[in-house]
């Protein structure tokens, strides 16, 4: 992690051939080794083969060593999600390589040779599929065009397997690596053929973590494991939402051991030593004194503020079809409801920290060292320039894995702290977060309130639907384009918001995190107050959105059908009994996000007078599916994050305090009351879209749903917990 991408192929070159550094954790060959002045580990992969020459790097992706090592890059940050894994997939299956052979490498910030090299939005594969592909296919035929003149053949003529070049009518074969050096001197192709999807080899199998090991083990991967020889570390005190610094009394924190200096900068006060434990207990010893600058707000404060939004505030239209007045007034029913989430801190189990080492010349600082965790690499590196004022190709940022992230680490505010703590100091600092910073001093997902109305016929039929959203910091809260848009012939969908001191940002499926909810436990009310089957209802608007849309279509109408006929498929939708021969309360939910389609059913027994969340049915289509795995480990996790935080995640302040700082009394999902989770895909050899996110959204209505059919109860309020005669759910 110490080393960038070019000393990688420097340090290859000088070996002569005869060693190639790499990150092969499953290589039996390998040795782990300390690299010198840092704390990761590397890899060092020895052959008595390699011929006396460096490796050859195709592109930016990819290099090929004289015995057949191949060297994938991976650009961009890992977080959980998998990327480290599926982006050396798709270039090893193009390049038709032996996945045994294959190093992967997590690459620096290098915005010069990568594009999009961040992590958010669920858009990774969608954006680089084709490159990826277009990376090991253009490999893979400059080897096949240097066998060809070797063997003086057309190259028409020519397979390849495994890192292996046949010419089965001579029965010929060359291994990749005897190639390399001759096709280092062709030029490279214009256009090459990628694969037909039916002949994938890797791409849509299984394949492990190229990181599981190390995780397992304990190797130093992410940030917080980073070491640099001499380097200081940080911790802020930073004021409560609405708080300035006033007074700080720093005596006794100097004087204990260990501490090198407090500094005081932008409201924050901190305190730097030579470690983790001597610094903690320094910044305890601070004597601060902080005054309130009349933006406190608490959760009482905001209660309010969404009445007077929902009631009467200036709303911002978002989309309006049809007569809505005229729908409602002719209306034969009329269903309403509201819905509200609290704010929600992000918590990943690996708290904010970073790495910087800013270096000085004669005339201020000159250059910046920077490496940690990120979501957004090239931000952390153009807001550190802001605040150093020097140019952004004089900073380098090393990427680390990540231990989560949900949006929290894609804002640079830590870096840029870590950055300016270095240039205060004058040396290299790591600064670290601990967990109750993280959870008071973070960026929380909005609170948000949602207003439904629908309007039906004397057949039930939804001609009619209102929908405002009310929230903290949220913007535009709603999503206007997507489903049951364009499905109602009169529909109204407008936002108000509230700026707060308390910050905010993007947290796992923003805004649909919630909203995914909110509209479809709504619409399961419209169904039952129109007295038809919840999946049927969902399936006939769509049928009516397809037949005779109302406006903009925004979402694909075939691949939702799909999903939801297969999730009802799938979970015996209304046919299922319990032990006792009795009907299983089912809930039903479907939802569009990140360019992919999920739908759910849940499942609720009652056990001693008790609902029991016993499984979940997803259905996904994210278009290809590269590891099988990591695929059903996004879907599975996005389901876990999204029933506990429906039913236990609850950050509340008091005069702009925090009142939850840690696990203890912030309540998580715990391991036994995760239920069942069976995933199916939808095969339909479109190509890759999001999985990181869209199987969150829809979750909290499966639960709801279900909760519903058990009971008799709706939930309408999140955490499910605190909500007034809430029975339950284990």
């Amino acid at each position: 992690m110490t080393s960038t991408r070019r000393s990688f192929l420097k340090i290859a070159a000088s070996a002569g051939g005869g060693l190639v550094l790499g990150f092969n954790w499953f290589d039996a060959v390998a040795a782990d080794t300390l690299q010198a002045g840092g704390g990761l580990p590397a890899l060092v992969h020895s052959s008595k083969n390699a011929a006396a020459a460096a490796s050859v790097e195709f592109n930016s992706f990819l290099s090929i060593a004289p015995d057949g090592l191949v060297t994938i890059l991976s650009p961009n940050p890992e977080i959980g999600q998998g990327i480290k894994t599926a982006f050396p997939i798709v270039v090893a299956e193009e390049l038709d390589v032996d996945w045994n052979r294959v190093n992967v490498v997590q690459s620096a910030l290098d915005n010069k040779k990568f594009d999009r090299q961040l992590t958010g939005g669920s858009g990774a594969i969608k954006h680089s599929w084709t490159r990826l592909r277009k990376a090991g296919a253009t490999a893979r035929q400059l080897l096949m065009q240097a066998a060809a003149q070797r063997w003086s053949v057309p190259v028409t003529e020519l397979t390849t397997d495994k890192g292996v070049v046949f010419h089965k009518a001579s029965n010929r074969k060359l291994p990749y690596g005897e190639l390399v050096a001759d096709a280092a001197k062709l030029p490279v192709p214009a256009d090459v053929p990628l694969k037909d999807p039916k002949s994938f080899k890797l791409i849509g199998g299984t394949i492990k973590n190229v990181d599981n090991k190390n995780i397992l083990t304990g190797k130093p991967l992410f940030g917080i494991d980073f070491y640099r020889e001499g380097m200081l570390t940080g911790m802020i005190q930073r004021p409560a939402f609405g708080y300035k610094l006033k007074s700080v009394d720093a005596k006794a924190a100097k004087a204990m051991p260990g501490i090198v200096d407090v500094v005081t900068f932008k409201n924050n006060v901190a305190v730097v030593g030579k470690s983790t434990w001597q610094v903690k207990k320094a910044r305890e010893a601070l004597k601060i004194e902080w005054e309130k600058d009349g933006s406190t707000e608490s959760n009482a404060d905001h209660d309010r503020l969404f009445t007077e939004m929902l009631n009467g505030g200036k709303a911002t239209v978002q989309r309006k079809d049809g007569d809505v007045d005229a729908a409602f007034k002719s209306a034969a029913k009329v269903v309403k409801a509201e819905y509200q989430c609290p704010f929600l801190p992000h918590s990943p189990m690996e708290p904010m920290n970073f790495f910087a080492h800013v270096k000085f010349g004669p005339n201020g600082p000159e250059s910046c060292e920077l490496a940690g965790p990120t979501q957004t690499p090239d931000m952390a590196r153009n807001e550190t320039a802001k605040l150093l004022n020097i140019p952004a190709d004089k900073i380098t940022v090393e990427l680390t894995r990540m231990g989560g992230g949900f949006g929290r680490r894609l804002k640079a505010d830590y870096v840029v702290e870590a950055a300016e703590l270095s240039s205060l100091v004058k040396a290299p600092v790591k600064l670290i977060w601990t967990r109750e910073d993280d959870m008071t001093g973070g960026s929380y997902r909005p609170a948000v309130r949602y207003r439904f109305e629908a309007a039906l016929d004397a057949q039930g039929n939804l001609i009619g639907y209102k929908l405002r959203g009310a929230s903290i910091n949220a913007g535009n809260s709603t999503r206007q384009d997507n489903f049951p848009s364009g499905a109602v012939p009169n529909l109204l969908i407008d936002s108000v918001d509230h700026k707060s001191p308390i910050t905010t940002g993007a947290w796992r499926a923003p805004i649909t995190n919630f909203l995914a909810f909110a509209e479809q436990s709504f619409i399961d009310e419209v169904a039952t107050a129109a007295g038809k089957d919840p999946v049927q209802f969902r399936l006939d608007l769509l049928d009516k959105a397809k037949a005779s849309p109302t406006g903009a279509i925004k979402y694909d109408i075939d691949r939702m059908i799909a999903v939801i006929k297969l999730a009802a498929e799938k979970a015996g939708w209304g046919q299922k009994k319990g032990a006792d021969g009795k009907a299983v309360a089912q809930g039903f939910s479907v939802y569009f996000s990140h360019n992919s389609y999920v739908a759910q059913v849940g499942e609720v027994v009652m056990q001693k007078g008790k609902p029991v969340l016993q499984k979940i049915y997803a259905a996904a289509d994210c278009g290809i599916i590269i590891n099988q795995s990591g695929a059903r480990q996004q879907v599975m996790g996005g389901i876990v994050d999204g029933i506990g935080h429906a039913m236990y995640g609850n950050m509340t302040f008091k005069d702009g305090v925090p009142q939850q700082a840690n696990f203890n009394d912030y309540r998580l999902i715990r391991m036994n009351e995760v239920p069942a989770v069976e995933v199916h895909f939808v095969d339909n050899g479109i190509e890759p879209t999001g999985l990181g996110e869209p199987a969150l959204p829809p979750t909290g209505a499966a639960v709801s749903n279900a909760y519903f059919k058990a009971t008799g109860q709706r939930l309408r309020n999140q955490p499910f917990i605190n909500q007034d005669g809430f029975k339950g759910v284990s």
